[in-house]
């Protein structure tokens, strides 16, 4: 899949979180979501940079996403502690929880995009080498790559208005005359 169809697919997926985000007030943590999920769609395909790791292979795992999110986590947590932040909040979870979180949500987006492909993902490494594909597009398909880009955005537009339609009056209109 072509970067734009990542970032796409990344929108897409977190469009329902940020919405929710949104309508419970908390603004900064949906945009700041949204960047950093946008930010490292990229991540698992790193391994077109490391020597011996093959593409789509450890990085493209649900090992891989529970490691970029529990080292996310550490990281936060060590630097917020350290900041004398310890309890700082993003949204309705804490500061460490939420960079941990979002981090793991970010390459679990980028391997469910790889999952629309014919190449697939070893979503179980270390355990299976098994590849999980449903088929749909091959990685090179500009069509699809745009048309997924596309779906992100008006998913990110839609979820944006009805969650400030919801944290503002709780009403979401569906035509303003």
């Amino acid at each position: 899949m072509f970067r734009i169809g990542h970032y796409g697919v990344s929108l897409a997926l977190y469009a329902p979180l940020g919405g929710l985000l949104l309508a419970g007030g908390h603004s900064t943590a949906a945009v700041a979501g949204g960047a950093v999920v946008c930010w490292l769609a990229m991540l698992p395909d790193l391994d077109h940079r490391l020597p011996g790791i093959s593409h789509r292979g450890p990085t493209h795992t649900l090992a891989f996403v529970a490691l970029v999110g529990g080292a996310v986590w550490a990281a936060a947590s060590a630097g917020s502690s350290a900041a004398g932040l310890g309890g700082l909040a993003v949204g309705p979870v804490g500061f460490p929880a939420f960079a941990g979180g979002i981090a793991g949500f970010a390459v679990l987006a980028h391997i469910v995009g790889d999952l629309l492909t014919p190449m697939g993902v070893a979503l179980l490494w270390p355990v299976s080498g098994h590849r999980y594909t449903l088929s749909l597009t091959p990685a090179d398909n500009t069509a699809w790559n745009y048309g997924l880009f596309a779906l992100g955005v008006f998913a990110t537009a839609a979820a944006a208005y009805l969650g400030v339609a919801a944290a503002t009056d709780g009403a979401v209109p569906l035509v303003s005359l």
